[in-house]
C-alpha cells in the first residue's frame, strides 16, 4: 500500500502551518490551552469566549491571534463569530468546539431551565457552529472539526450528579459520528475529544478536595486527575494531518476511568 509522508518527517504531520483554527470557550482552562497548542504548531488561532479581557490577555501571548468575543448560547452571536472569523482570517481549517457548561445537581432539584441551557450551549451551539463552518470547508475539500465532549458522554457521572451535562455530551458524541459520515466525502473530518477529569473552571471545586481526589484515585486506572498537557497530543492528532484517516471517533483521554 502506497503512503506519502506529509511535512518534515512524521512529526511534521502534526503541524498546522498556514491553517486557521477557531477555538470557542478559549478565555480560560482547557480552551486557552488548546489555543496555545494550536498556535504552537503554526496555526493562526481565532479565539472566542464571552470574556473579552481574558481573550486579549491570551492574545498577547499568541502573536497573530484574532480575538472575537462571542456568546455561543446566542445564535446571532454564533453567526457573527463565524462570519467575522472568515472575514478576518480568510478561512477556517480547524474548528474546536470547546465551550461548555454544567450544573451539578440531582434530578429532584435540577430545573428545566438548567437542563435546556446545558443542551443549548453544549449541543445545539456545537451543531450550529459546525453548520456555519461546513460550507467554506466543503468548498476547499478539507477541514477538521474537534468537538470537546467528555468521558461523561459515554458513562454516568454519579456520585457527581449532572444529568444535564451527561445528556448533552452524549448527544455530542453521537452527533459527531453522524456528521462524520455525512461530511467525510466532502473532505471534512469530525471527531470528539473526550477528557476525563482535568483541572478547569468546571472542576475547580474538585482540585485539592480530599473526597474528590479519593474518588479519582479509587476509580481511575491512573490514580490521579489529568494534567492539561496530557490532552495536547490527542488534540493535535484529531486536528492535523496526523489523523487524516480518523473520523467519527470519540477519543477518550481519561486515565482509564471508563475502562472498568
Amino acid at each position: 500500500m502506497k503512503g506519502e509522508p506529509i511535512g518534515d518527517g512524521p512529526l511534521g504531520m502534526f503541524r498546522l502551518d498556514g491553517q486557521v483554527a477557531l477555538v470557542t470557550g478559549a478565555s480560560a482552562g482547557l480552551g486557552a490551552r488548546f489555543a496555545r497548542v494550536l498556535h504552537g504548531v503554526g496555526a493562526t488561532v481565532v479565539i472566542s469566549a464571552r470574556r473579552a479581557e481574558r481573550l486579549e490577555l491570551l492574545a498577547e501571548q499568541l502573536p497573530g491571534a484574532i480575538v472575537i468575543p462571542a456568546d455561543v448560547s446566542d445564535a446571532t452571536d454564533r453567526e457573527r463569530l463565524v462570519a467575522e472569523a472568515l472575514e478576518r482570517a480568510g478561512r477556517i481549517d480547524v474548528l474546536v468546539n470547546n465551550a461548555g457548561i454544567s450544573y451539578i445537581v440531582g434530578i429532584e432539584d435540577e430545573t428545566l431551565e438548567q437542563f435546556e441551557r446545558a443542551m443549548l450551549v453544549n449541543t445545539t451551539a456545537v451543531w450550529h457552529m459546525i453548520k456555519l463552518c461546513v460550507p467554506q470547508m466543503a468548498e476547499r475539500g478539507s477541514g477538521s472539526i474537534v468537538n470537546v465532549a467528555s468521558m461523561l458522554g459515554l458513562v454516568g457521572s454519579t456520585p457527581i450528579k449532572q444529568a444535564n451535562y451527561c445528556a448533552s455530551k452524549g448527544a455530542v458524541v453521537n452527533m459527531t459520528r453522524e456528521l462524520a459520515v455525512q461530511l467525510a466525502r466532502k473532505g471534512i473530518r469530525v471527531n470528539s475529544l473526550c477528557p476525563g477529569y482535568f483541572p478547569s473552571e468546571m472542576t475547580e471545586s474538585m482540585v485539592g478536595d480530599e473526597g474528590s481526589e479519593r474518588y479519582i484515585r479509587t476509580y481511575s486506572a491512573i490514580p490521579r486527575m489529568g494534567h492539561v498537557h496530557e490532552l495536547d497530543g490527542a488534540l493535535l492528532l484529531l486536528a492535523s494531518a496526523a489523523g487524516s484517516y480518523i473520523t467519527g471517533h470519540a477519543l477518550l483521554v481519561d486515565g482509564g476511568m471508563t475502562a472498568h
